[in-house]
Formats: structure tokens, C-alpha cells, sequence
């Protein structure tokens, strides 16, 4: 592997099921669930569950991108969580679950748009894709309860009935992709 490493920074409802699909994902170096996008500094788990500091729950993966592209990322993104439904995922709901893609460069910003407008045209979704495109301010990791949280918790109601279905559809879609 290189030494030459990116980082990207991506919201799409619960940061649990983010990280255990891009934990797989060849080309994947590190994956760290936290905050981004609010009003106060270091928050909480539970000030972001409020819904009253404008963070959304993230994922930031650092990668390789001689092994896996930044498009390569957003591709899964789009396949994993529904970018058409605003500040929701499935059950859960709120800004805090909004999709999000946090840029770090002028060239994430001008991907992010072209492989929304690229789903747009291949009419992907019934609706309009409501990803935000937004430039990425301060990360604030999760609390160490919310890391590798599938990898240590994979008989959990949630784990079993929200996250394993996602990487489940993951595998079986990138299976030339995976790590293993």
C-alpha cells in the first residue's frame, strides 16, 4: 500500500452502519464515527441526538486512493443508505441523520456533484436525491462506546436488523472489493 493517503468524510443516517460497510471495503485504512456540521464544539452523543447542535453523524474514512477512489467511496455510499429522504434513514430521524457530503477539496466537491448528477440521470431513485454537498468543518470524533460498535456488537437488535442487511447488500454487491 502507499504512503499517499485521503480522507473523506460522509454522513448517511446512523455512523454504525457507514463504518462497518467502508471497514470492509479494500483501500480503507481507518474509519472513525463522530460529528460534523454543528453549532458546538465537542459535542456529545446525546446533545447530537437532541438534534439541537446541527451535526450530523458521520463517518471519516481515511483511504488509499491508488487502491479505491473517492468516486469508488460515493458509489457505496449511494448503494448503502437512500439519499432521497430528508434527515431520515429508515427509523431513524432527525437532521442528525441527514445525507451529507462533507468535502475537503475542490476535487471531493466536483466529484460529489458529478456522481449525484450521474444518479439523477440514470433516474437510481423514485426521487430527487436530497444529499447536501457541503464544505467539511471541524470532525469531532464519537465517544469510544460508538467505534467499531457492529465489529463488537453483532448479535444486537440493531445490529442484526438494521446493519447486517446493509452489509450484507454491500458484500454482495462489491464482493471483488472487499478486504478479505
Amino acid at each position: 500500500m502507499s504512503e499517499n493517503r485521503e480522507v473523506a468524510t460522509l454522513g448517511g443516517g446512523c455512523f454504525w452502519c457507514l463504518e462497518a460497510v467502508y471497514d470492509d471495503l479494500r483501500g480503507v485504512t481507518d474509519v472513525v464515527s463522530g460529528y460534523m456540521g454543528g453549532q458546538v464544539a465537542h459535542p456529545s452523543y446525546e446533545d447530537v441526538c437532541n438534534g439541537t447542535t446541527g451535526h450530523a453523524e458521520v463517518v471519516q474514512i481515511t483511504f488509499d486512493p491508488s487502491e479505491v477512489s473517492f468516486r469508488e467511496l460515493l458509489d457505496v455510499f449511494f448503494t448503502i443508505h437512500d439519499p432521497t429522504t430528508l434527515n431520515r434513514q429508515g427509523a431513524d430521524v432527525g437532521t442528525q441523520y441527514r445525507s451529507v457530503v462533507f468535502y475537503h477539496d475542490d476535487e471531493q466537491k466536483r466529484v460529489a456533484e458529478e456522481a449525484i448528477r450521474d444518479l439523477e440521470a440514470q433516474a437510481v431513485w423514485d426521487n430527487p436525491v436530497v444529499t447536501q454537498v457541503v464544505p467539511a468543518p471541524e470532525f469531532y470524533p464519537a465517544e469510544t462506546y460508538h467505534q467499531e460498535y457492529f465489529a463488537r456488537n453483532p448479535r444486537a437488535g440493531y445490529c442484526q436488523v438494521v446493519i447486517a442487511p446493509k452489509v450484507s447488500k454491500f458484500r454482495k454487491q462489491y464482493l471483488s472489493r472487499l478486504k478479505r
